[in-house]
């Protein structure tokens, strides 16, 4: 325990925290705080200690599964991940980060190594991640299956208003025209593609590597009668030939891994047309680069990794890519994950039946740590429009305003309920 208490002594500076010991011993840090604590909590065995010291968040993580580390009530695992980030925010660098150089270039190495991702270990990754049952994804998505930050123009909206204003927002920034090719890559279970086909009459091709997902949107594309306009194919991006007058992708950076990154911006350039628009929407770190620890790459998302601006920017300037436009979302996603947080929470016993405890409480540890990391550590998200020619959009943004508006008039968010957790 000597290790994990010095390394909280150091971390704790704002609100209180209470760590019982497996032999019942407690330790305080901190002091009190109006924002976060007193927070207890329990770690049942000799070895906890130690694992977390040696790796927090993969420590964490798996003593939390394995039901080593206990948070005592009223409180839980998000209350504990958002009060450590608290104390460790990104304007705080190095709380968390392992010690020594020896060990921070063995992570290093470790995360790099995780990103080469040939072909088919893409489509194994892309299974692990979506491959999950359906049941999972409904019962802490919206009713779209948007799973990727919102759109928050107010805090007070609910998830299915955010999802719908986070397309409008996405649309307006791809100036469509009626019968233009669109390919969207990493198309999700196909809200976003029908979406666009819905309001501007274009054609889309949709690609994506986990095949419950493909199958699910073409499904709804033939329950919805477009299913000769809107195509989902089961490819990888690489694979794709022709042009398009657009190009999306909505969290799929975030799993090439960046030895990929000169793949994907050549080979978009040859996809799009030479007055064309490319739009991405992807997790981002502020700063410069990093690497993705090792619970995320064991657990969540194998070979992935969230890119700094200037990674992205960089290799598009390489391809003679113009960055036409940026905005960075900085609170969106903590506020989609707290959402998806809860609603996984209301469906406890159903996502137990499905899967075991262990499974929960990995994806509410996934959740929670995520929110926190987007709330107080060092994660946003990325919008970025890319364009070959000066003038392929118009010079000021105001068509994205006025078109977003536009949009927002056309459809209404359909209401969610907790009962759905109990279906």
């Amino acid at each position: 325990m000597w290790l994990l208490d010095k390394m909280l002594r150091k971390l704790v500076q704002k609100g209180e925290l209470n760590v019982i010991d497996h032999d019942g011993k407690t330790y305080r840090y901190g002091s009190p705080d109006a924002h976060h604590g007193p927070i207890t909590v329990r770690l049942t065995d000799r070895r906890a200690a130690f694992d977390i010291a040696k790796d927090p968040r993969l420590g964490a993580g798996e003593a939390y599964m394995d039901g080593r580390l206990v948070v005592e009530p009223p409180h839980e695992i998000r209350d504990l991940l958002l009060f450590a980030r608290y104390n460790a925010p990104w304007e705080r660098p190095g709380a968390l980060k392992p010690r020594g150089l020896l060990r921070r270039g063995a992570a290093f190495a470790a995360g790099r190594l995780d990103q080469i991702n040939w072909k088919s270990r893409s489509r194994r990754n892309a299974e692990h991640t979506y491959n999950l049952t359906r049941r999972l994804y409904e019962l802490f998505l919206d009713e779209d299956r948007q799973y990727t930050c919102a759109y928050y123009r107010d805090t007070a909206n609910g998830l299915e208003q955010a999802q719908l204003d986070k397309k409008a927002h996405i649309a307006a920034k791809l100036d469509l025209k009626p019968g233009m090719k669109v390919l969207d890559i990493g198309c999700g279970w196909g809200g976003l593609a029908l979406y666009l086909h819905r309001h501007y009459d274009v054609d889309v091709l949709g690609v994506a590597l986990a095949p419950d997902q493909i199958a699910f949107a073409n499904e709804r594309a033939a329950e919805a009668g477009v299913a000769d306009r809107v195509k989902f194919e089961l490819k990888d991006y690489r694979e794709v030939e022709g042009q398009f007058d657009r190009i999306t992708s909505v969290g799929l950076i975030e799993h090439l891994g960046t030895p990929h990154y000169p793949t994907f911006f050549a080979h978009t350039h040859r996809l799009l047309k030479p007055d064309g628009v490319m739009f991405s929407h992807c997790c981002g770190r502020m700063g410069r680069g990093g690497t993705t620890d090792a619970w995320t790459r064991k657990y969540i998302f194998p070979g992935g990794y969230i890119p700094a601006l200037s990674e992205l920017v960089s290799e598009a300037e390489r391809n003679r890519l113009i960055v036409s436009d940026v905005e960075a979302l900085r609170y969106h996603y903590a506020h989609t994950l707290e959402e998806w947080y809860e609603r996984t929470n209301a469906a406890r016993d159903e996502i137990v039946a499905l899967y075991d405890e262990r499974f929960f409480r990995m994806w509410q540890f996934y959740l929670a740590g995520a929110e926190a990391a987007f709330r107080y550590g060092g994660l946003v998200n990325w919008q970025l429009q890319y364009i070959k020619r000066r003038d392929a959009v118009p010079m000021t943004r105001d068509y994205m305003f006025e078109e977003e508006q536009r949009l927002r008039g056309l459809e209404e968010a359909p209401e969610w309920h907790l009962s759905r957790a109990a279906e």
